[in-house]
């Protein structure tokens, strides 16, 4: 009879400012122990990726605990560990989660880590900056800079519209020169957004067949006349069939170069992290995350058909 297998010992780092991270993890570590990851902790550390970068060589995995602002402060630190990642959804949105068809419900998630294999998942990449979900110029950037970490709390996905109605009503139109696949063209805009992922701003879909393992950047430009036509837009940026609309500019690509008259702030996944000129590139495979096979997401199918259309 062959001895029971060592368990595996992950490093556990739950963000206590997150919208849930106030939850008792008790639970959790019972269900990773049972599910042979003995979990550990180590005193609380303010920079998620130096606390990885400082165990890595301790452990076989690292598990996060938080909102997508949490998975992005430690995307360098996996990055340079090269351990895989595990996810408990202790955040507002979740995007990440919910673009991997992760369960929502921290205990389910971390059961799927005890038993999920890590799979490959692509970043994005901006100035220096790694990012899971979208990163954006112009209107969202500005509500990045509304939204605070008390509001999201407080509000959960509804502290989201509440900024972006204080956002609306002072936006204005900027213009940006974009660099892609060997064209230069110059337009006048209220957003431009780069995804990497799936899911963005707590509902939002950058578009309808984007996964965050397809190896592109999904990109699409607001040309709008008027801040109304936001409003007309939601349920498309909802469904991420905006670019079907005619003041709507979307295309794929795999590198951008974003340049305005003046610095503009970057949204990377909610915060605001660099400054245009902005250089985009998609890092396919850069990161191990334990989720459940892509054909079992809930967007598969979309995905699946999308796929097979000429870009």
């Amino acid at each position: 009879m062959s001895a029971a297998a060592p368990p595996r010992r992950a490093l556990l780092l739950a963000n206590p400012k997150a919208r849930n991270g106030g939850a008792a993890l008790d639970e959790i570590r019972a269900i990773l122990r049972r599910g042979g990851i003995e979990p550990f902790e180590p005193p609380e550390n303010p920079d998620c990726s130096d606390t990885i970068r400082a165990h890595a060589g301790t452990c076989d995995l690292v598990i996060l605990g938080g909102g997508d602002g949490t998975m992005n402060a430690g995307a360098s630190g996996l990055v340079d560990a090269g351990l895989p990642l595990g996810i408990l959804p202790l955040g507002t949105a979740n995007d990440l989660a919910r673009s991997l068809g992760l369960p929502l419900d921290p205990a389910a998630a971390a059961r799927l880590i005890t038993t999920a294999e890590p799979r490959p998942v692509d970043l994005g990449w901006v100035n220096g900056h790694y990012y899971f979900n979208v990163a954006s110029i112009g209107f969202s950037a500005e509500l990045a800079g509304d939204l605070t970490a008390e509001s999201k709390k407080a509000w959960g996905t509804l502290g989201y519209g509440i900024a972006a109605i204080r956002v609306l009503r002072r936006v204005r139109p900027f213009t940006v020169t974009i660099e892609h696949d060997g064209t230069v063209e110059k337009v006048t805009t209220i957003q431009v957004s780069v995804g990497n992922g799936r899911h963005y701003g707590g509902g939002m879909t950058v578009e309808e067949g984007a996964a965050v393992d397809d190896g592109l950047l999904d990109f699409y430009s607001l040309e709008i006349a008027h801040w109304w036509r936001l409003i007309t837009l939601l349920p498309a940026l909802r469904r991420g069939t905006q670019g079907q609309s005619n003041d709507v500019r979307a295309f794929k690509t795999t590198e951008i170069v974003l340049r305005t008259r003046k610095p503009r702030p970057v949204n990377t996944d909610g915060e605001l992290t660099t400054h245009t000129p902005a250089h985009f590139k998609v890092l396919p495979g850069a990161l191990r995350i334990f989720a459940p096979p892509p054909s079992e997401r809930p967007d598969a199918a979309a995905g699946a058909a999308s796929r097979l259309l000429p870009l």
